[in-house]
């Protein structure tokens, strides 16, 4: 049988093709004993990368940044930022290294990203490393959201550097290996706007037309369509998170990819029971970005990259405002749209019918009276949808005068439906998960990972990789966590 060749990646590098100012080069800094913790072979062979799982050293060396590969351009991104509302006119890379880019089999461009791979031009007097439970964090929930059926950034490795990093306390290093469709933000689009560097934007914005939406290369007014593109895809985002309960938790505008991905799980949750103020993010003191202000949150971001489109969207600068304007009322018709579509099909609704918004709201709030676990509720609708279940799906509710009263209007509402009831049922399962990275498993599996001990977050991660299918033997990853489990509050890992 023939070895595979440690020719791990066919590069082509096109975000290193633009102008210096665009990026600092930079290499890696090697780390003292890296060992190879999960490497996501699936993944490598969508991307087209071979490599020779026998011999973890040398993969370790090659993803713990030890061994550039042939054709790599290492290199950290530039790009600024709102953070909590706040402009910072430079952030960067300060810890990833954009080692390059593949073209994966299905002929998308795909980004190859270290984390915590040392110090960049752009650390701010960082280390430029990274800790082991939030790689792992990452690891996780970037591959749930996946399964979950959710835009997102993947997961094509973890390593351990042998080496410790310090904050708090000091802490096992570690570095993730980040797949994207891109890295560019908003906030690389501010970077240049803060500049009035006019002509970095126009090559921002032809690069990402021409590596996400192509579609818009003929068009009349190809920057305001971008902008709409962009707006479309957020809103599309966002609705699918709220729709798995989901808190990204620090919306900042350099986490708010332009190819409409989730990026950057730092102290994001989900929820356990239904809050819509929910905040985990320990950062988040005022809650700008808990469960119910994302997509607002979001149209602030869009809001702030039509700022920076204006000059290229019009040379009237009332036309552009104008324009952008419109585009910024169509975010809240998208989001709304794409929102109620989401949560029909949570409910079983295959038509649409007027009052559908005010039916799902009314369970919402139910949930909120009750303090009804977010994904439990949903999944047990699915066995009531069934014809059986219901004494379960109201034992979810500490308060069940709401939640019974919604049901009657609910099967009245089914009445004019035309599924049978298994047909619904299946439908509604296939949307509504039975399992999530529940927070107290991921902590769970954080915790033991630091004492070298990596079979929860194994677990974890096979319990997540089919989320809609109910499997016995993961039983435990189905259910809220007791009082003494529960997560209060998540942190960020820089």
């Amino acid at each position: 049988m023939r070895r595979r060749s440690f020719l791990l990646f066919q590069f082509d590098n096109s975000y290193a093709r633009l102008p210096e100012r665009f990026y600092a080069s930079v290499y890696p800094e090697p780390v003292e004993g890296p060992v190879l913790l999960k490497f996501n072979e699936g993944l490598a062979e969508e991307l087209g990368i071979e490599a020779d799982v026998t011999d973890p050293q040398r993969l370790a060396a090659i993803f713990a940044g030890n061994v550039v590969p042939q054709g790599a351009t290492p290199l950290a991104m530039a790009y600024a930022g709102h953070q909590f509302g706040s402009f910072v006119p430079q952030l960067g890379d300060g810890r990833a290294i954009l080692i390059g880019e593949v073209v994966d089999r299905n002929g998308t461009r795909r980004d190859i990203q270290l984390k915590g791979a040392g110090p960049t031009p752009f650390s701010r007097r960082g280390d430029g490393r990274a800790a082991l439970g939030p790689v792992l964090r990452e690891y996780i929930l970037s591959e749930a959201m996946h399964a979950l059926g959710v835009r997102a950034t993947r997961a094509l490795a973890a390593v351990a550097t042998g080496e410790q990093v310090y904050r708090e306390t000091p802490q096992p290093g570690a570095v993730f290996v980040r797949v994207a469709s891109s890295h560019v933000r908003i906030g690389t689009f501010q970077y240049f706007a803060a500049r009035q560097d006019v002509d970095g934007l126009r090559t921002l914005a032809d690069y990402v037309i021409e590596r996400h939406y192509p579609e818009l290369r003929e068009v009349e007014k190809p920057y305001l369509e971008l902008l709409r593109a962009v707006a479309f895809a957020q809103a599309d985002l966002v609705a699918r998170w709220l729709g798995v309960g989901f808190i990204h938790g620090v919306m900042n505008t350099d986490n708010m990819t332009l190819s409409g991905e989730t990026i950057d799980f730092g102290p994001c949750a989900f929820l356990d029971e239904y809050d819509q103020m929910k905040v985990f993010s320990s950062i988040d003191q005022g809650g700008r970005y808990a469960y119910r202000n994302q997509p607002g949150i979001a149209q602030w971001n869009i809001a702030r990259l039509a700022e920076c489109l204006l000059p290229l969207i019009d040379e009237d600068q009332d036309k552009a405002v104008l324009t952008a304007n419109h585009v910024l009322s169509e975010f809240g018709q998208r989001f709304q749209a794409a929102w109620l579509s989401v949560f029909r099909n949570k409910t079983g609704l295959s038509s649409e019918e007027e009052g559908d918004g005010e039916l799902v709201q009314a369970l919402l709030a139910a949930m909120q009276d009750g303090e009804a676990d977010f994904t439990l509720t949903f999944r047990r609708l699915c066995d009531v949808a069934a014809g059986a279940g219901e004494e379960a799906f109201l034992s979810s509710f500490k308060e069940k005068d709401k939640a019974t009263t919604w049901l009657e209007t609910w099967r009245q509402r089914l009445e004019r439906e035309r599924a049978s009831q298994e047909e619904r049922a299946a439908a509604m399962r296939a949307v509504n998960p039975a399992i999530i990275p529940r927070n107290h498993k991921v902590e769970e599996a954080l915790a033991a990972a630091n004492y070298g001990d990596l079979s929860f977050f194994n677990r974890l991660l096979q319990a997540v990789e089919r989320p809609y299918e109910y499997r016995p033997e993961f039983e435990a990853y189905t259910v809220p966590p007791k009082p003494e489990e529960r997560v209060l509050q998540t942190f960020c890992g820089t």
